[in-house]
């Protein structure tokens, strides 16, 4: 079967269409497709289409881009075919189509066993002459995995000097994730740590202070 026949699967949160083989002659082709979100009102809602050829990556939609990316000299022909093509156009309604109106029903489900994390704002590295600060935001113990941490300044978002590691399993069915931010503190300035996630219709914020 031919990739362009697996973009007739649909999308119910997350979902792997594989293809098998009879032979060790034969090919392997799958397609793994997930929607993403952290919002009750579902207004970050991301889907990402990643197409294998034998385990390797070879396409890729995602709905913040807007268009298939190829990752190999076939996956790149393909994807130029498809982002010329009606396909892109079908494509980019699946984010409403089938990720949100699926989950509008199935959300409720999963957001009562969701696990509100637990926040933490703590000093790893005081800061020394020229050397900045080290500041920990630490979001533990919640469920679903799928969480999002920003650092604000004053209110705005901080995008440089962050550095954050992926969620991390606890091995009890939560999850833990950790991001750090080195700064140079100014006077009267106060640095927070933001995390988003779907246990909270609301925004979990930890403010270090102001500076003085």
């Amino acid at each position: 079967m031919s990739l362009l026949k697996h973009l007739s699967c649909h999308l119910i949160l997350t979902q792997a269409i594989f293809l098998g083989a009879d032979s060790d002659n034969d090919y392997y082709s799958a397609r793994w497709s997930k929607c993403i979100y952290s919002f009750p009102d579902l207004r970050d809602m991301v889907m990402v289409s990643n197409f294998y050829f034998n385990k390797y990556l070879i396409i890729q939609f995602n709905s913040t881009v807007g268009r298939f990316v190829g990752f190999t000299e076939y996956g790149v022909s393909v994807a130029e075919q498809w982002n010329n093509g009606s396909i892109l156009q079908v494509t980019r309604t699946y984010v409403d189509s089938e990720c949100r109106a699926n989950i509008i029903t199935r959300d409720p489900a999963v957001r009562d066993k969701a696990v509100k994390p637990k926040v933490k704002l703590s000093l790893v590295k005081p800061a020394g002459g020229s050397h900045p600060a080290v500041l920990m935001c630490s979001a533990y113990e919640f469920y679903p995995p799928h969480i999002k941490v920003s650092w604000l300044r004053d209110g705005k978002q901080v995008t440089s000097d962050v550095t954050s590691v992926m969620e991390m399993a606890d091995g009890d069915w939560y999850y833990q994730i950790h991001s750090e931010l080195a700064y140079i503190s100014k006077p009267g300035e106060k640095i927070s740590c933001m995390v988003e996630h779907v246990s909270s219709a609301q925004r979990i914020i930890k403010d270090w202070g102001k500076r003085r």
